[in-house]
C-alpha cells in the first residue's frame, strides 16, 4: 500500500497530550466498528490470536479513572498519526471528488480526533475498547493511537491495509450523516422493536462497508492500493460478519442480534463499493435482499 503518496490532512487533531478525558463504555448514538470487531480484523491479518489484542484493548482502559492533569510526551517517531493523516487526506480527496461529480455538491471533511485510553465525545465519552467510533453529533471520528501502535509494533507495514479500512469505514459514517441517512435511521428506530432496530443497524454498516469500497476504487485507481491489499481486505470481509464472530463465540447464531451483517453481506456490499467506485450502488435501504 502506497500512502506515503497519498496527501496529508490537516483535519486531525491530537489531544493524544490530553488525559482529562474520562469515562467508560461505549459513545451514545456513535456509530462504530466495535472493539471486538476491530480485534477480529488484527487478529485474521496479522495472524495474531483475537483474544490476546481484547486483551490489550482492557488493558489500555485500567487508567481511565478520575480526571487527571498528567500529560503525555508525544512520540518521537510519529509514524502512526502520519499514516492517519494520510490515509485522511486520501479520503478527503476521494469523497470531494465523488461529490462533486456525483451528488453535484460540496464535501464536508470530518475532524479525526487522535487520543489515548479514553475521550470525550458530543455523543459521550469512549475508551479504547469501544474502537474506532464516528459521532454525528460533532462530526469527528475517534481514534485511540494505542491500538494503532500496537499493530505496528506487532506487523509492521503488514497492518497498513486493516487500519486504513477501519478509517474509511468511519468516513463511510460521516458520509452517511453528510446525506441525511444517519438522521433518518435515527428516526426509524425510535419507535422501532428491538428486531427491526438491529435491521436497520446492519444495513447502516454494510452500507459503510460499501462506502470503504467506493474509497478503495477510486485509491486502486490511482496505483496507491494492489491486488494484494484487495484480496487482504476481501479475506477479512469474510469472516467479521455476526454470524461468524457469533460461531466463534461458540453462541447460537441469531439473526434477529445482528447488528454489522453477516460474512457474506459484508463482501458483498464491500466488493460492490470496490468494484463500481459508485456512491448509487451502496444503497443498503431500497433493497430486500442484504
Amino acid at each position: 500500500m502506497k500512502w506515503n503518496n497519498m496527501r496529508r490532512s490537516d483535519n486531525v487533531e491530537d489531544e493524544r497530550n490530553d488525559s482529562s478525558g474520562s469515562g467508560s463504555g461505549s459513545p451514545t448514538g456513535a456509530l462504530s466498528i466495535g472493539g471486538v470487531v476491530i480485534a477480529v480484523i488484527a487478529g485474521l491479518v496479522l495472524q495474531v490470536n483475537p483474544l490476546v489484542i481484547l486483551g490489550f484493548l482492557q488493558s489500555s482502559n485500567t487508567d481511565t479513572g478520575a480526571p487527571t492533569s498528567k500529560k503525555l510526551a508525544p512520540p518521537v517517531n510519529d509514524r502512526d498519526s502520519d499514516f492517519v493523516k494520510a490515509i485522511l487526506g486520501d479520503t478527503e480527496d476521494t469523497w470531494s471528488k465523488i461529490f462533486q461529480q456525483q451528488l453535484n455538491t460540496q464535501y464536508q471533511p470530518p475532524k479525526l480526533v487522535l487520543f489515548r485510553s479514553s475521550v470525550n465525545s458530543a455523543c459521550g465519552s469512549a475508551q479504547t475498547s469501544s474502537g474506532p467510533f464516528y459521532c454525528p453529533a460533532d462530526k469527528k471520528v475517534y481514534l485511540d493511537m494505542a491500538f494503532f501502535q500496537y499493530l505496528e509494533a506487532t506487523a509492521g507495514e503488514n497492518a497498513d491495509f486493516a487500519r486504513s479500512y477501519v478509517i474509511a469505514h468511519e468516513v463511510g459514517h460521516h458520509v452517511q450523516n453528510l446525506l441525511g441517512t444517519s438522521g433518518e435511521v435515527r428516526q426509524l428506530k425510535s419507535g422501532a422493536s428491538k428486531a427491526k432496530a438491529n435491521e436497520l443497524s446492519v444495513r447502516v454498516e454494510l452500507q459503510a462497508d460499501c462506502l470503504a469500497g467506493v474509497w478503495g476504487f477510486n485509491s486502486a485507481q490511482r496505483g496507491l492500493i494492489d491486488r494484494k491489499d484487495v484480496s487482504t481486505a476481501l479475506n477479512t470481509a469474510t469472516q467479521i460478519g455476526d454470524d461468524y464472530l457469533q460461531k466463534q463465540a461458540k453462541r447460537n447464531v441469531v439473526p434477529e442480534s445482528f447488528t454489522h451483517g453477516t460474512s457474506q453481506q459484508r463482501v458483498n456490499w464491500f466488493t460492490r463499493g470496490l468494484k463500481s467506485g459508485d456512491i448509487d450502488q451502496c444503497d443498503t435501504f431500497k433493497t430486500n435482499r442484504l
